[in-house]
């Protein structure tokens, strides 16, 4: 049987079917590889400018960063002394103190004055019995009476002696014995009276005067007790001067000269200094801590200060002359020279300074030489500001020097 005359037969299902997939999975493909190629080709992203960057940036394109910076950033450059300064302290000491004793002995019959008085140069404080002293006067009164009769006694026997002896009836001997005995009355008169200064001032001593002025810092007795000769009654201090006895270790003190100035302070007047001077010099350590004594001379005009206070402070040694103060702040290293970051019109420049005494203590230091006063300076290290930045400064600059002097410990 032939076939040629049949119909063609119909494709099967499954052949069908995988052409059908075949032609969307190259389809696919062919996307795929197309998408791959076209991100391998895609330029990076650029990285996110700073903001102060794009802040700035325009149309015309990116513009120059300005760090803006507060008051606080910037210091004014003022003029002043730096002083370089020997820390010290001790005690205060009145530099006029006495203990006044009794001359004579007695019972005490009153003392009008107490601890913390203040008394004038010869005020009555006290006074002892006077009937004993009173006698003993009278009797050197009288004893000074007796050797003046003596006296008078010889001077007439002299005088008849002489007259005598004119008409030679007495021989010179005779008139040498009477002329002798004048000169033992007069003798004898002198010693009388003597004896009768003595009284006298002893009744004298029963009054106790203040020999200075001022203030009573010890009263020894009371009314009613009997006192001895030399034994103490009270004791004065004057307040107006005092010693500043500062205890300084034996290598520092060749730094330390007659009349350098002195700053101090004591507890309970924290916020007052008070100044003196260098007076003496003890030439000789003490024995254990190998210090010596520096006695410092204070004014104390107002009673402000007592004896016994404990003061700490410190003694300018050498000063500087007036020139611009720098904060330590500011300064820089650029490798082994000093800078600091000036700002002029807007811009931060490296300026090359010399700088003389340091207070660390203060944090200033003295610029012999690189900036005048008036100039600005980068007080605050803020990263990113260097040389060549442009700044703002937001509000004026803060003064870098006052007035008040500052000290520096060496």
């Amino acid at each position: 049987m032939k076939l040629e005359n049949l119909p063609p037969a119909a494709p099967s299902i499954k052949t069908t079917t995988r052409k059908r997939w075949r032609a969307p999975a190259i389809a696919l493909a062919a996307v795929a590889i197309g998408a791959g190629g076209w991100y391998a080709m895609k330029p990076p992203a650029k990285p996110a400018a700073p903001a102060a960057a794009q802040a700035a940036a325009g149309k015309d394109g990116p513009k120059i960063e300005v760090y803006e910076l507060s008051a606080r950033d910037v210091a004014a450059i003022g003029t002043g002394e730096l002083r370089v300064n020997l820390p010290l302290s001790g005690s205060l000491i009145p530099l006029s103190q006495a203990t006044i004793k009794s001359k004579v002995s007695g019972v005490v019959t009153g003392a009008t004055v107490q601890e913390g008085m203040a008394v004038s140069a010869g005020q009555v404080l006290a006074r002892l019995d006077q009937a004993d002293q009173r006698a003993r006067v009278a009797q050197q009164q009288a004893a000074l009476d007796e050797a003046n009769a003596r006296l008078d006694m010889a001077v007439k026997n002299n005088a008849n002696s002489q007259a005598l002896l004119t008409q030679n009836y007495i021989s010179q001997n005779s008139h040498d014995t009477t002329s002798n005995a004048v000169a033992l009355a007069r003798a004898s008169v002198k010693s009388a009276q003597a004896q009768l200064d003595l009284a006298r001032n002893a009744l004298n001593d029963t009054v106790i005067v203040a020999p200075m002025s001022g203030v009573i810092s010890k009263r020894h007795v009371q009314a009613g007790e009997k006192v001895a000769p030399d034994m103490p009654v009270f004791s004065i201090v004057d307040l107006r001067e005092l010693t500043l006895e500062a205890q300084v270790p034996a290598s520092d003190i060749p730094r330390v000269k007659v009349g350098q100035e002195v700053s101090f302070r004591v507890d309970g007047y924290a916020g007052r200094s008070f100044a003196g001077k260098v007076a003496r010099i003890n030439p000789t350590a003490e024995a254990g801590s190998r210090s010596m004594l520096v006695y410092i001379s204070v004014a104390n005009p107002d009673a402000a200060l007592r004896g016994g206070m404990f003061a700490k402070g410190s003694v300018t040694t050498t000063r500087s002359a007036l020139a611009p103060l720098l904060p330590l702040a500011a300064l820089r290293k650029d490798k082994d020279a000093d800078v600091v970051y000036t700002v002029v019109d807007g811009k931060v420049v490296s300026t090359p300074v010399t700088i003389g005494l340091r207070n660390e203590d203060e944090g200033m230091a003295e610029v012999t030489s690189g900036l005048a006063a008036g100039a600005r300076v980068l007080v605050a290290k803020l990263d990113g500001v260097k040389p060549g930045s442009k700044v703002k400064v937001d509000g004026p600059a803060a003064k870098s020097a006052s007035a008040a002097v500052p000290a520096v410990k060496g």
